[in-house]
């Protein structure tokens, strides 16, 4: 579904990725962990077109077999790409239900249907008690919902994440967990920034650790339950 091959990124003449290569297969949560720095974040920028306004890249980007590398990021949107950004970007004066409404559905060739608003209150019931509530007043954890629904309902068909539990309380952690697992049985499959080791281990197939811009290593499910320990004073966690 995702290929990519000798990604590099700057800011300015800072580099901040070399030479990234990776693939992500259809139905997968694949996630991506790393230290404070280590370029998870600016990947993701890379991915839906959005670093250019920091700074320039090397390197392709394949979607669906399709090379996206130069085209921008509503052209990637149009094609199911979807973005869930750290700092949400929800609108704060519009109404959860305007949030929801007011992004395009897009639908793909291959049948992936964009989810309407009755299946969105259904998996997000949270969502679906404050459709009339203001952005601005819904907790971090519903915000995050929030975002996420958003973004299926436009019919992403691969999701980007970057830090979804960030801040979040245990029981908002757990729910985003167990909607990660529902897009993905559905047919969405999920790209995953994520610093929580716990979480990571728990919803993803396999992951990439990244230091200093570079892939060092790709590891299972199980190799991450087994290192957990070394993971997470890898991580400063």
């Amino acid at each position: 579904m995702l290929r990519i091959d000798g990604l590099s990124a700057w800011y300015g003449e800072a580099q901040a990725l070399r030479e990234v290569s990776m693939r992500v297969e259809p139905g997968e949560i694949v996630t991506l962990v790393g230290r404070n720095g280590a370029g998870k974040t600016t990947l993701q920028r890379c991915l839906m077109g959005l670093h250019a306004a920091y700074g320039g890249t090397e390197g392709t980007i394949e979607l669906f077999g399709e090379d996206i590398t130069r085209l921008p990021p509503h052209a990637r949107a149009r094609r199911g790409l979807g973005y869930v950004p750290d700092d949400r970007g929800i609108f704060a004066t519009l109404s959860v239900e305007e949030n929801l409404t007011l992004a395009p559905v897009l639908r793909s060739a291959d049948g992936l249907e964009p989810w309407p608003l009755e299946r969105v209150y259904e998996t997000f019931p949270h969502l679906a008690e404050r459709r009339r509530a203001p952005g601005s007043t819904l907790s971090g954890g519903e915000q995050q919902m929030l975002v996420l629904a958003r973004v299926l309902r436009m019919g992403a068909r691969l999701l980007l994440c970057d830090e979804p539990t960030e801040g979040l309380s245990p029981l908002f952690v757990r729910r985003i967990g167990e909607i990660l697992r529902e897009v993905r049985a559905a047919g969405t499959t999920v790209l995953l920034v994520e610093q929580n080791v716990h979480f990571a281990a728990a919803v993803a197939d396999r992951h990439y650790l990244l230091a200093e811009g570079r892939i060092v290593e790709s590891l299972s499910r199980d190799q991450v339950r087994e290192r957990e320990h070394q993971l997470l004073e890898y991580l400063g966690i």
